[in-house]
């Protein structure tokens, strides 16, 4: 199976020019806000607090606050992972029932050196996945103002075309080799963990990791064969108000569906209970599993479950703005996608 990092995945504006640049020069430079799924209730055994942080990880968030308040990190949640060259703006909770709010915040504030922007309860742990997405404002270094025609072709493109949902380099780690780590796992061939917390959680990692390539490698085999933008019988899709899903028995009665932006086909996230696309579609993606050498059997002993992941995006309002100061020319991007999306993804068909 060729390995695929982000810069083989093919783009869906590959006509338009690329503006250049650079991202991520300094946290300021990526702001993330997260869009909460649910406000907290006022009240319950969970304190919720709104964090706002930079050149740190989720999960080192969570060790801090875990340390800090004599938790076991179980007992801290969040709802995503974000990046730690960012500004990141999102709520953890902790399971603490008797400790007040207002010294939360005080103890994270002043011990820990963090931004609180507020600090309530609800009854239930926050879980990864409870959000709606994330709002992005980033500034792309070095492009000048006379780029700016051609970002704003390349937005109009996305808007009418969709973007391709693929997972970012940040799934793969810093070496870009999670994925392979993930399927020696399922050959047996690496580490499976134990009793210990974080090696419990660098094998689900890396498992994910896998599981994210082979999806990426679906997408992009679809993207060649002309079908980003249109649906294939036995399409698992999925209704973009309500997420229900449904079989696709007929594509031109859902075509023009997927057009409104009503509906979107997925693609797999593979696992021994994952919900197989049928017909034409099906047999895509058993040819993508296969040619990874993985069996059905092995994703079931490594305890991948499995699951539908949508595959086109329509990212709405793009905004951009040239800017331009003493420390050089640049061009912010401010737009919101859904969660488990990757701002990196659409970046790149304007930087190419």
């Amino acid at each position: 199976m060729d390995r695929l990092s982000l810069h083989d995945l093919p783009l869906i504006t590959p006509e338009i020019f690329g503006i250049g640049g650079t991202i991520k020069e300094e946290p300021s430079h990526f702001v993330v806000d997260e869009l909460p799924l649910y406000e907290p209730q006022g009240k319950g055994a969970h304190i919720y607090l709104r964090i706002e942080r930079d050149g740190m990880t989720t999960r080192e968030v969570v060790q801090l606050l875990a340390k800090e308040f004599a938790l076991h990190p179980n007992d801290v949640g969040y709802a995503g992972l974000k990046d730690k060259e960012a500004r990141c703006t999102q709520t953890f909770s902790l399971a603490m029932p008797s400790l007040a709010e207002a010294e939360a915040a005080r103890r994270v504030g002043e011990s820990l050196g963090l931004t609180v922007h507020w600090v309530k309860r609800h009854a239930n742990k926050l879980k990864r996945g409870h959000l709606l997405g994330n709002r992005f404002k980033v500034l792309v270094s070095g492009v000048g103002p006379e780029a700016l025609p051609c970002a704003q072709a390349v937005a109009q493109a996305l808007i009418e075309r969709g973007l391709p949902n693929y997972f970012g380099d940040q799934r793969f780690g810093m070496a870009g080799d999670n994925a392979e780590a993930g399927r020696r796992i399922l050959k047996g061939k690496g580490a499976r963990g134990g009793r210990d917390h974080r090696n419990k959680w660098l094998r689900s990692l890396m498992l994910n990791a896998f599981q994210s390539e082979l999806f990426n490698i679906w997408l992009a085999e679809r993207i060649g064969r002309r079908e980003f933008a249109r649906m294939v019988m036995g399409d698992i899709a999925k209704k973009t108000d309500t997420g229900g899903l449904f079989e696709v028995e007929e594509p031109s009665n859902e075509q023009p569906r997927l057009e409104k932006g009503e509906i979107t086909y997925t693609g797999p996230i593979y696992g021994h209970k994952m919900r197989s696309a049928k017909a034409e579609a099906g047999s895509r993606e058993a040819e993508v599993l296969a040619s990874a050498g993985v069996s059905q059997e092995e994703l079931k002993r490594a305890g991948l479950k499995g699951s539908r992941r949508p595959a086109r995006l329509l990212p709405g309002d793009i905004q951009i703005s040239a800017k331009s100061d003493g420390e050089g020319d640049g061009m912010w991007f401010a737009f919101a996608l859904p969660k488990g999306s990757y701002a990196t993804v659409l970046l790149r068909e304007f930087i190419k």
